[in-house]
């Protein structure tokens, strides 16, 4: 997608994203384009919705659908225990981490030995909401840089076979967002939504934007986006 976008705009545009999804999935993806590439780090770390499709009774080396299937006729009997809040996660080895200075997923296809260390992750919420069958369906909220595939595995005998992202922080996967055709959110207003804001008046939002410093009556403890009468400043 961002190589598709970067095509579609003069040579030398910035295009960039803020958070990958794996090949199999599907959902929401942010590109930030221009001068929005510079706020990578504001949307980056939010928190990210997910519907996932789990098949029990079978076992994949990527911990999902693309993988080496290996079935196991195991399967669940009753509620299962869908583990909440910060927890230890181990990445999957087919994942775009980097080990020893190549991606984790070049290595194990190279047959490469090595270990995934554990990382602190957080779900807030994980909930099954259909079941039939080998298949269960769940929804997911969880930190960045959780991986469903790992959360989807350690429920036992499964790998994820459906996987998509409808929420990132504040923004969902609703009709307005098509995925064949990306629709463009205005930078204020999407900087808005995951940032406190600051209203100037005209003279000291032109003097911001020219580098003065300005005095504002609102106590901030971290960035926040600043607006003028003309719309976003910084």
């Amino acid at each position: 997608m961002v190589a598709r976008l970067r095509r579609e705009f003069p040579k030398g545009t910035r295009v960039g994203h803020a958070g990958t999804l794996d090949p199999f999935a599907t959902g929401l993806l942010i590109v930030l384009v221009g001068r929005a590439s510079r706020t990578q780090q504001f949307f980056m770390g939010l928190d990210k919705e997910y519907l996932a499709e789990a098949r029990f009774g079978a076992v994949s080396d990527t911990l999902d659908r693309d993988g080496q299937i290996t079935e196991t006729g195991v399967l669940p009997v009753g509620d299962l225990d869908l583990p909440v809040g910060d927890l230890e996660q181990v990445p999957p080895r087919f994942s775009a981490l980097h080990i020893a200075g190549k991606r984790a997923h070049q290595l194990a296809r190279e047959g490469v030995e090595f270990e995934m260390e554990p990382r602190a992750v957080r779900v807030e919420s994980f909930e099954e909401i259909s079941c039939d069958g080998e298949r269960r369906s769940f929804r997911i909220r969880c930190g960045s840089g959780t991986y469903v595939r790992s959360l989807v595995a350690d429920l036992g005998d499964a790998y994820c076979e459906e996987l998509r992202r409808t929420a990132i922080g504040p923004f969902r996967l609703t009709d307005r967002f098509i995925e064949t055709e990306p629709e463009a959110l205005d930078l204020g207003d999407a900087l808005g939504a995951v940032l406190p804001s600051v209203t100037l008046n005209e003279a000291d939002a032109f003097a911001l934007a020219n580098g003065r410093r300005v005095e504002i009556e609102k106590m901030l403890d971290g960035p926040a986006v600043v607006f003028g009468p003309e719309g976003l400043v910084a």
